[in-house]
Order: C-alpha cells, then sequence, then structure tokens
C-alpha cells in the first residue's frame, strides 16, 4: 500500500554466486562468460558479510546467472545459492533471493532461509521469443507465471515485475499486470511490482531504443489502477535521474525504491544514488524516505519460526531509523 508522502527503500548489498547463465537476452548487461565468471565461495562471502555487519544493511539480495535445469552443475548451483542464504541468515542478515527460474521443489527448500523471492515476469506476449528472448529459454512466459502461481502456493512473499522498452506495446504492459493482479487476488503474495525502464548499457546485442524514462509517471499510473491496492509499485531511482521526475512517478503511484546497495549489478552502467542523496532530493518535495524490511508486515506469518523470529529482531532496529 502506497502511503502519502513515503517512500520505502530496503538496505541492501547484492551478492552474485555466478554470472555465468545459459540465457542469452539481447539487452542483458549482466551476464559473463565462464571464463570471465568466478563462482562465488562461502569463505569469500563470509568476508563481505562480516564487513557489512557494522553498516546497518538488513537484505542479502541474491541473484544470479541461471543455470539449466538438465545441466550436470544444477545441484551445485543451487546447493551454493541455498548456502549464501543460509550463511547470511546466521550472520545477521535477512535474505531474499531472485535467481531466475526454479522447481516447485527448490523454492520450497528457500523458502526455509528466504524471508521473499522475486522472480521478473518482464512481459508476457510471446512476440519476444522470437526478438529479445530467442536465446533465452527460461524467458517463456508460461515457465514464470507458472513460478509466480507456485509462489502463491507456498505462501512465499513475492517481488516481480515488468521491464519496460523491450519491444513490448502498452497493451502489452497492461494484460501482463491484469495477469499479476489475477494472481495476486487469488493467492494474496505479491508485496510489489517492478516497472523497471530498460536502459542501454555496453554489453546488450539488442540495438532497440532505449525506453523513454519520461512516459514512467503515465505508465505508473495505469499500473495503479489495474493493481490491487495492497500491491506497492516499486522503481529503481537510479534509472530515472531527472529530479522531477522520479517526483512525478510517486506522485503518479509510484511507493518504493527496491533495495538500494553499492551497485546496480543488472544496469552497472547506472550508478545508484546514494541514500542521503535521495532523501534530500525526497525533502525538497514533501517526501520521506524511509527503510523497510525485504519481507512486509502482512507476511511475516508466513514464514517459518526461525525467520520469524529474525525479522523480529530487525523489525527493532528499523523503528528506531524511522
Amino acid at each position: 500500500m502506497v502511503n502519502e508522502n513515503i517512500v520505502t527503500y530496503s538496505p541492501s548489498h547484492i551478492v552474485v554466486p555466478t554470472y555465468k547463465c545459459f540465457n542469452r537476452c539481447g539487452y542483458c548487461n549482466f551476464r559473463q562468460d565462464v571464463e570471465n565468471s568466478p563462482e562465488m565461495d562461502l569463505q569469500t562471502a563470509t568476508n563481505i558479510f562480516h564487513n557489512l555487519q557494522s553498516f546497518n544493511i538488513c537484505e542479502i539480495l541474491i541473484i544470479s546467472g541461471e543455470t539449466h535445469q538438465s545441466s550436470s552443475e544444477r545441484p551445485q548451483w543451487f546447493q551454493r545459492i541455498y548456502n549464501l542464504c543460509e550463511l547470511a541468515l546466521n550472520m545477521g542478515f535477512l535474505p531474499h533471493t531472485n535467481v531466475g527460474i526454479l522447481s516447485f521443489a527448490e523454492m520450497q527448500r528457500l523458502k526455509q532461509v528466504n524471508v521473499s523471492m522475486g522472480l521478473m515476469l518482464e512481459q508476457i506476449t510471446p512476440k519476444l521469443v522470437q526478438t529479445v528472448h530467442r536465446n533465452a529459454p527460461s524467458k517463456l512466459p508460461s515457465l514464470r507465471l507458472e513460478q509466480l502461481k507456485w509462489a502463491g502456493e507456498l505462501q512465499i512473499p513475492f517481488t516481480t515485475g515488468l521491464l519496460l522498452g523491450i519491444g513490448e506495446v502498452e497493451d502489452d504492459c497492461w494484460d501482463a499486470l491484469k495477469v499479476l493482479a489475477k494472481l495476486h487476488k487469488k493467492y494474496g503474495h505479491i508485496q510489489e511490482v517492478i516497472l523497471q525502464p530498460y536502459s542501454q548499457g555496453n554489453k546488450q546485442t539488442w540495438q532497440g531504443d532505449t525506453f523513454n524514462p519520461y512516459k514512467l509517471p503515465e505508465i505508473i499510473h495505469c499500473s495503479r489502477q489495474i493493481l490491487p491496492p495492497d500491491i506497492t509499485i516499486q522503481i529503481p531511482p537510479n534509472l530515472v535521474r531527472d529530479n522531477g521526475w522520479l517526483i512525478a512517478c510517486l506522485e503518479a503511484g509510484a511507493g518504493d525504491f527496491g533495495g538500494i546497495s553499492l551497485k546496480d549489478e543488472v544496469n552497472p552502467d547506472y550508478p545508484q544514488i546514494r541514500v542521503e542523496e535521495l532523501r534530500k532530493i525526497l525533502q525538497l518535495s514533501g517526501w520521506n524516505l524511509i527503510p523497510r524490511l525485504p519481507v512486509y508486515p502482512q507476511f511475516i506469518n508466513w514464514l517459518v519460526p526461525n525467520l520469524q523470529v529474525a525479522v523480529s529482531n530487525w523489525q527493532k532496529f528499523i523503528s528506531v531509523t524511522q
């Protein structure tokens, strides 16, 4: 739910088990080839988490390149992700995992060590399979919708979203949002829908036009009419660098900036705006920026007991810092 004159964010740090990915999305600026992508080990992660413990970071956001479900490397890939979540939890953080297509059983396991999870729907129009998703088997809309349904069945607090400007038309966006609204009305599990403008980087192979960020307030306004009011609309502030239009996005119905970390791994060419700077920008227009946890309050009772305890410890800190 968007609260008047309040916008939230999650103090976070991104951990990447591997940049290797069997998908080759035409717009991707995240993926790396095998030889350039060492896999993160637990000792490295332990050192990272230890250094973060004095920075009031609550969320460890784990994103990863994907390994094919039938690959012999899949069990090792998944176990590394699970171990990183468990390590983050044991060191006092709240894990949120978004690593692409998972099986029902994998989601069921990760529910034990994650306070929330996510998967971008991106778009549901099948025509993108012939263009930007031609070499990305796991971007089939049916697979992603299946995972969203499973998240509802498993009662996993979930974040999803649309990628804007990858070859869809506006009606495609409305169709995708209507599907998300229908899923949420059945399961009540979607915390946030991200509206992410496609922004050109230095790695993508697709030469499509960059999404016009000045259209974002209009898209947000229409999305707000389609989505249930208890779903928050999230936007990435580093992809809307005009301060006036950033405020316009909030006035149109956006209410969250997502996890703010030192680096946007998905859009590495667009530096994150520091929280202090964002707070000043917002205050000039009468908005307040406050931290939140990676799980919304109404979903805490969905969590397994040890996760509820971990969240409770962070709730006390968050309430003091607001």
